[in-house]
């Protein structure tokens, strides 16, 4: 198992996480090459924004049925539901990661739901660092935006982020370890799907 401790979230110190030390990069410590990586031990950039994002602008997540995909650490989920959004379900291709979200969000105070098929707001961070990866992330969230969803973005530049299908609404300046990004801090943008 990947060594965690709970500490507060740079960009939003009102939510702590089960975080990686921040000198630990994503292969360190017990990886096996057959397991995927612990990315959920992790607060990466776009998620610490929408996070902050949605702590500023509470309006955004209250009472609303909130669904974070590729949710890592659970960090905007956190958030949303601290918002006072009606539900919220963090999901991800790895399940790992929504046990660790589930984690976090007990350690927050607060609670996922299992499910959540009719999402009034889609959130998702990070998303776009492949070409693999990236057309099926924006499929997925323009069937979202078709059946009525609000979809925010938080991107910090990764390569594959489709801007033409989105207006940015906001972008905060993220720490982030260095060793897992080589840099201490990524400029982000919240984005919303037209």
């Amino acid at each position: 198992m990947f060594s965690t401790q709970l500490k507060p979230v740079p960009l939003t110190p009102e939510i702590s996480l089960h975080l990686a030390d921040d000198h630990q990069g994503l292969f360190s410590g017990d990886f096996h090459s057959d397991q995927p990586p612990p990315f959920w031990a992790f607060v990466w950039a776009g998620g610490q924004s929408l996070a902050r994002y949605l702590l500023d602008n509470p309006a955004q997540a209250a009472g609303k049925r909130v669904l974070e995909v590729a949710c890592g650490s659970g960090v905007a989920s956190i958030a949303a539901a601290r918002c006072g959004a009606a539900s919220v379900c963090a999901t991800d291709i790895d399940p790992d990661a929504v046990a660790a979200a589930r984690r976090n969000a007990a350690a927050n105070g607060v609670n996922l739901a299992e499910t959540e098929d009719a999402p009034d707001l889609v959130l998702a961070g990070d998303v776009f660092y492949s070409p693999s990866v990236a057309p099926q992330m924006t499929s997925f969230l323009r069937a979202a935006r078709k059946a009525g969803a609000t979809v925010l973005v938080g991107d910090p530049g990764r390569g594959y982020f489709p801007g033409r299908l989105f207006e940015r609404v906001a972008e905060y300046t993220v720490p982030v370890p260095a060793a897992l990004e080589e840099a201490e801090s990524l400029v982000c943008g919240i984005w919303k799907m037209k």
